[in-house]
């Protein structure tokens, strides 16, 4: 698995480079790129090199190795608030020998629509609702205390009531860590590769219509073919290092660089303070940055993200050995033309 994963990282990144902002809006299944977890979306999932647990699959898979015991997640994410648009995420990750193994499911509710034809253009009364989700098998090993590697598998689906499209993405990731005998895991790097996968069409009876067949007197059932698209491929190259101040303060600054296939390429820094009480890091809070070309101007940004996000985690054990954990996160992040979008994630570490 690791020369597969190495292979990977050196071959596959030709085709993601190749990218360029001229493309923008030719790829499908945006929902990929949008990070439904509380704690890493506090800083726009910057965290590549320093991801840990079952978090890790939507980030960079390699990290799910770096946590002990299991953990169990759910998130609620209100997207763009005032678009009506909500994701609910469910993860599980848990050890195995010297890898992990961990599931996510995504759910997209983009609410209700209202059905219009063209007899009937200010709607016929019915209504529909597309459904987008995700659902994802990640597998994840330590193949040294400083290496570690990951392979995530996912199903996409995307319907409404009459046509659907379905694909298969895959992840791949790396991280690196090192540092010092004190503090063995001080500087960290990460490389991922997400939604590599085949192109989704579309399908269905929505697609097909009553029409008389040429050059004869009857009708038959037709269908429109639909175009193909592909799946918003990305590159990301993160590194974290860690400040501690004492032996209760830590101080953790990450920077990004992402390529996009179909959007323009971004960069990103952050920063995430620890406090530790009683051996447990208890409180986080975390602010990170993003940009691309043209994200500072009202008339040249092509996104609705303003690219600020802050977030904080509270987390109390439940045992007195400190090996039960629950964590309550949140975070925001900024949007132009809406009230941002909210995300509380809920996590069990047993």
């Amino acid at each position: 698995m690791k020369r597969i994963l190495i292979a990977l990282t050196l071959c596959i990144p030709a085709g993601v480079f190749a990218g360029n902002p001229d493309r923008s809006g030719e790829a499908g299944a945006s929902e990929l790129l949008i990070d439904p977890w509380a704690q890493s979306s506090g800083w726009y999932g910057l965290n590549i090199a320093s991801v840990r647990g079952v978090e890790a699959p939507n980030i960079n898979v390699a990290g799910m190795t770096f946590m002990d015991g299991s953990q169990l997640e759910f998130d609620r994410t209100e997207w763009l608030v005032g678009s009506d648009i909500s994701l609910n995420t469910f993860g599980f990750a848990t050890k195995v020998g010297d890898g992990a193994l961990g599931i996510t499911l995504t759910s997209m509710d983009l609410g209700e629509i209202e059905v219009t034809t063209t007899d009937n253009p200010e709607g016929t009364g019915a209504v529909y609702k597309p459904r987008f989700s995700n659902f994802g098998i990640s597998y994840a090993k330590r193949f040294a205390d400083y290496l570690s590697g990951g392979l995530t598998v996912r199903v996409i689906s995307e319907s409404i009531s009459d046509v659907k499209a379905i694909g298969v993405s895959m992840d791949v990731g790396i991280q690196y860590i090192s540092g010092s005998e004190t503090h063995p895991e001080q500087i960290k790097m990460g490389i991922a590769l997400r939604n590599i996968g085949t192109p989704m069409k579309y399908s269905g009876d929505g697609l097909s219509f009553r029409g008389n067949v040429p050059d004869g007197d009857y009708s038959m059932t037709q269908e429109f073919r639909s175009e193909s698209f592909e799946l918003p491929s990305l590159l990301t190259i993160g590194l974290s290092y860690d400040f501690y101040f004492g032996t209760h303060n830590r101080l953790t600054a990450v920077g990004n660089f992402t390529s996009n296939s179909f959007y323009k390429d971004q960069f990103g820094a952050g920063l995430e303070y620890g406090l530790k009480v009683k051996n447990t890091e208890m409180f986080m809070v975390r602010a990170g940055y993003r940009y691309e070309n043209g994200i500072t101007s009202d008339v040249d940004r092509t996104t609705a993200s303003t690219g600020i996000a802050a977030g904080v985690t509270v987390q109390y054990p439940i045992d007195d050995l400190g090996k039960n954990l629950v964590a309550l996160s949140y975070s925001y992040r900024t949007a132009q033309q809406y009230q941002g979008s909210h995300c509380f994630g809920l996590r069990l570490s047993f």
